[in-house]
């Protein structure tokens, strides 16, 4: 995805903002698939 940051704001450091927001989508994706992974644990072993 491409955004034009030339009207942003001077103080603003959007590198390590895309950086971050990247970091949280992988954080996100980790947290579901090991949310899957307890409750798939759950079914096989406590039902």
């Amino acid at each position: 995805m491409s955004v034009d940051y030339t009207n942003g704001h001077s103080a603003m450091d959007y590198a390590e903002h895309q950086k971050t927001y990247a970091g949280f989508l992988r954080f996100a994706k980790y947290a579901v698939i090991a949310a899957a992974l307890v409750l798939l644990g759950m079914k096989i072993f406590l039902v």
